[in-house]
C-alpha cells in the first residue's frame, strides 16, 4: 500500500512531496523517504515510522531542488528499517528509483547484479531496479528512459516505478505494468508531477493522465512524452478531474465499484506486503497472536460470515484443509447462534468482514467467546468492534471500499486465508520448506495474473451488451470454484437486478437442470483443473436442454470454443488461487450488464454497506 510522488518545476519539490505523501500516508507507513536533485547531487532523507518523523529529519537537515520524488512504504521485502527505505539509490549515485510492486524474480535479478560486483544495501526487491537501470544505462549513453525501459522488460511482476538521474535531471521516467499501483501525470503552468493516486496533487493541477499497464512516460517541467515498452509512441489525452471530493476519488473510473475491481491487484500486493519472508520461505502473521503449540493445540476452525465473506470462507476451507490440514467448517454469521453450537477451547472461529461492524457477525463472535473458543477476524477497517474483540486478526489492506458490492475485500480475505493456512501449516510442522516456497511463489505471482485478467475489460463489455436484456442466470462451478459461481450469480443480483442462481455444478441435475432453455444463459466456471472434464460433461447437458452457455476458461484451451457458445478466458493460474482471478470477470459482467440497464452500481436498492440491524 505504498504511495509515490515526483515533482518537477520551478518550486522547491521538497515541501510538495512530502505534502502529497501526507495525503498518501494511508497507503504506507512503516516508513517514508524523499530524494531531491541540489545541484549535481541526489541528497535522499529517510525514516522509519509515520512520515512526521520523515519531515522532522527534513526539519534539523534540510534538502532542496527543483526535482525529486518521495515515498511512503507499506514492507513487503526486508524489515521495517531506513536501509529498507524508498527511495533507492543506485551504486553509483547516478539514479535512484521509488516503487509499488513485488519484483516476482528479484533474487535471480539480485545474485545476476552481485556477480557484477553490485553491493547491496538493503534486503529489499526495489533495490535491484536501480542497480539494474545504472547497469543498463552503460549501453545507451546514460539515457534514463531508455535504460529505465530495458531494465523494466527484466523484471516479473505488476509495478509501478519513478526514476530520477542526476545526469539528466531535467526529468522523471515514470513506469506502469500491471495494475499494482496507478501513475497519474499532473500537468501545470511550467511544472509537471507524477503520483500514484490522484488526491497528492489535486491541490496543483486537475489536468491529469493516466498511464495503462506496460506504458512509461518522461516528464519534463514543460511537457509529457508517453511510450509502450516496447518504444511505441502512444498519444495519451488528458482527463480534468473534477474539484469535489467525490469524483476525485473516482478518479479515471465511472463509478466506485468499477475502480474498485481494478484496483485488486494493488490490493492484493498490499495485503501480502511484509507477510513473508522471501528469503527464509516463512508467512509472519504477528498479529494472529499464535504460537506453534496452540496451532498444534486446535481441533477445527469455524468460520463466520455473510454474503460475499460467507463465499469468501468457503474458498478458504479448500487452503485451510488442504494446506494445514485442519478441518473447517463454514457458517452463516446470521444462523450460527440460533442452534446452540458445539464449540470449545480448541476451536478458532474465524470472522470474515470488511466493515468489521456486521451485526450477525458480532453476533456470531459473542456466542463462540461464550463458549471458550479462540476468536479470529479478518477485517478491513482496521479498529472495528471484530477487530478489537478478537485474540488475533488479519487486515485485509485493501484501502476503503465505498462501492456497497464488494470486490477488492473479497479477493483480499481470500488471500488471507490462504496466508493463514500457509502460516498454520508452517506452525504445525505439516508442510515441508519446499512446499511452502512453492506456495509462496504462487502467491507472488497473482497480482500480475490479476492484472492480466483485468485486460479483458473490453471483451466482457461486449459480452455483457449481448446479455443485458435475460432475466435468469445459471452461475455453475465445481470444487474450489463452486463458491465463485455463487459470487458470481450473487454480484448480478445485487447491482443488476436479474435473478441468477450459482450451484455447485454437480447439483445441477438434482433440480436446476429443468430451468434450463433458450431463455436461461448458463455460465460454466471450466478452467484446466482436476474437475475440468466434469465441467465439459455439464455444458454439454445444458447444451443439450437448449442452453446457452458462456464459459470461463484457461488460455489457451481451444477445445472449450467448440462445446460453449461464448468463452472468456483468464490466464493459467495455480489450482489453489483460481479463485481470485475466476471471480475478477464476473464482477466486470455484472458491472457492465448492471451499467447497461441503467442500474446504481454503487449503491444498489435496497442495501448497504455495512449491516448493523438484524
Amino acid at each position: 500500500m505504498c504511495g509515490i510522488v515526483g515533482y518537477i518545476g520551478p518550486r522547491n519539490a521538497t515541501p510538495v512531496i512530502l505534502d502529497g505523501l501526507q495525503r498518501l500516508e494511508y497507503r504506507g507507513y512503516d516508513s517514508a523517504g524523499v530524494a531531491v536533485l541540489d545541484g549535481d547531487e541526489i541528497k535522499i532523507r529517510r525514516d522509519v515510522g509515520k512520515l512526521s518523523n520523515l519531515r522532522s529529519k527534513v526539519e534539523l537537515d534540510p534538502v532542496g531542488g527543483p526535482i525529486g520524488i518521495g515515498h511512503t512504504r507499506w514492507a513487503t521485502h526486508g524489515v521495517p528499517a531506513e536501509r529498507n527505505a524508498h527511495p533507492h539509490i543506485s551504486m553509483d549515485g547516478d539514479f535512484v528509483v521509488v516503487h509499488n510492486g513485488i519484483v516476482e524474480n528479484y533474487l535471480e535479478l539480485r545474485e545476476e547484479l552481485s556477480k557484477d560486483g553490485v553491493v547491496f544495501k538493503s534486503e529489499t526487491d526495489t533495490e535491484v531496479i536501480g542497480h539494474l537501470v545504472e547497469k543498463l544505462a552503460r549501453g545507451v549513453n546514460g539515457d534514463v528512459t531508455e535504460a529505465t525501459r530495458l531494465a523494466t522488460q527484466r523484471l516479473r511482476g505488476a509495478h509501478a516505478i519513478v526514476v530520477m538521474s542526476k545526469k539528466q535531471p531535467d526529468r522523471l521516467v515514470a513506469v506502469r505494468i500491471g495494475n499494482a499501483g496507478g501513475v497519474a501525470l499532473g500537468l501545470g503552468q511550467g511544472e509537471n508531477f507524477v503520483a500514484s493516486d490522484i488526491p497528492a496533487i489535486l491541490e496543483y493541477t486537475r489536468k491529469m493522465v493516466f498511464l495503462e499497464s506496460r506504458q512509461m512516460a518522461t516528464v519534463t517541467a514543460d511537457a509529457y512524452r508517453v511510450q509502450t515498452l516496447e518504444g511505441d509512441p502512444v498519444d495519451a489525452q488528458p482527463h480534468v478531474i473534477a474539484w469535489d471530493p467525490v469524483s476525485a476519488a473516482k478518479g479515471e473510473y465511472k463509478h466506485f465499484m468499477q475502480k474498485e475491481i481494478f484496483e485488486q491487484a494493488r490490493s492484493l500486493t498490499d495485503t501480502i506486503r511484509g507477510r513473508i519472508d522471501f528469503e527464509k520461505g516463512e508467512v509472519l502473521l504477528p498479529e494472529l497472536n499464535l504460537t506453534p503449540e496452540k496451532a498444534k493445540a486446535l481441533k477445527r476452525i469455524v468460520t463466520v460470515a455473510c454474503g460475499t465473506s460467507f463465499y469468501s470462507g468457503l474458498v478458504g476451507k479448500f487452503f485451510i484443509e488442504q494446506i494445514a490440514r485442519i478441518n473447517v467448517e463454514v457458517d452463516y454469521g446470521s444462523e450460527y447462534r440460533y442452534r446452540d453450537p458445539i464449540i470449545d477451547a480448541d476451536t478458532a472461529v474465524l470472522s470474515i468482514t470488511q466493515s468489521g461492524e456486521t451485526v450477525d457477525t458480532l453476533a456470531a463472535m459473542e456466542e463462540a467467546r461464550a463458549k471458550n473458543a479462540i476468536l479470529w477476524s479478518i477485517v478491513n477497517a482496521v479498529g472495528s468492534q471484530a477487530m478489537r474483540v478478537s485474540d488475533g486478526h488479519i487486515t485485509m489492506n485493501s484501502g476503503p471500499e465505498i462501492g456497497v458490492a464488494s470486490t477488492k475485500a473479497f479477493t483480499a480475505s481470500i488471500v488471507d486465508q490462504y496466508l493463514l493456512a500457509l502460516y498454520l501449516g508452517q506452525l504445525r510442522g505439516v508442510i515441508s520448506h519446499q512446499q511452502m516456497q512453492s506456495y509462496i511463489q504462487d502467491l507472488v505471482r497473482l497480482p500480475d495474473l490479476v492484472g492480466r485478467t483485468l485486460e479483458q475489460d473490453a471483451e466482457i463489455k461486449k459480452l455483457a451488451d449481448h446479455f443485458y436484456q435475460y432475466t435468469d442466470f445459471l452461475y455453475l462451478g465445481r470444487g474450489i470454484n463452486y463458491p465463485i459461481a455463487l459470487e458470481g450469480a450473487l454480484k448480478l443480483k445485487e447491482i443488476s437486478y436479474i435473478h441468477a442462481e450459482g450451484y455447485p455444478a454437480g447439483e445441477m441435475k438434482h433440480g436446476p437442470i429443468a430451468l434450463i432453455d433458450e431463455n436461461m444463459p448458463v455460465l460454466a466456471i471450466t478452467l484446466k483443473d482436476s474437475v475440468y472434464d466434469k465441467m465439459i460433461s455439464q455444458i454439454e447437458q445444458s447444451k443439450a436442454r437448449g442452453g446457452i452457455v458462456i464459459a470461463l476458461a484457461t488460455e489457451g484451451d481451444t477445445f472449450i470454443a467448440t462445446k460453449a457458445d461464448y468463452v472468456l478466458y483468464v490466464p493459467e493460474t495455480p489450482t489453489l488461487l483460481s479463485p481470485v482471478v475466476a471471480v475478477l470477470p464476473l464482477q466486470l459482467l455484472a458491472y457492465h450488464i448492471a451499467v447497461r440497464r441503467g442500474a446504481d452500481v454503487d449503491q444498489p436498492r435496497n442495501l448497504a454497506k455495512s449491516v448493523t440491524v438484524e
